[in-house]
């Protein structure tokens, strides 16, 4: 292993120890900015940062449908998809890189959307 890629993997494998469940949001969404940095996502753009999110949650749709649903699948693809636990975290971890990109906190964006949901009148039909 190259020094270079052994302390890129330090880095990455520092910042995963310092996460822990008392991290609030933007703490967590600062992680995943550093770790894209390290990996060398940081510049690309949003067009295809955009694009891959949308692949992962087509990924996750294909892993809900072959674990929680009697709907049938390619058998022959069946290991192509991860569990819906790794999937979520892939969305989670691409969605992100677009906040981070936009320069968009996210907990604040969802405080203000969720203050909007509550005045809302939800009904179903």
């Amino acid at each position: 292993m190259s020094v270079e890629r052994s302390n890129k993997l330090y880095s990455q494998l520092d910042l995963w120890n310092k996460l822990n469940e008392e991290n609030t949001l933007q703490e967590v969404q600062q992680y995943i900015k550093d770790v894209i940095e390290i990996r060398g996502f940081s510049n690309q753009e949003i067009e295809k940062t955009m694009l891959l999110l949308l692949e992962e949650v087509g990924e996750l749709a294909k892993s809900i449908r072959k674990n929680a649903t009697d709907m049938g699948i390619d058998k022959n693809k069946a290991n192509h998809y991860d569990t819906v636990e790794s999937e979520v975290a892939d969305v989670f971890i691409v969605l992100c890189s677009v906040c981070n990109k936009l320069d968009i906190d996210l907990y604040k964006a969802l405080k203000e959307k969720e203050q909007e949901n509550i005045n809302r009148i939800w009904k179903k039909e």
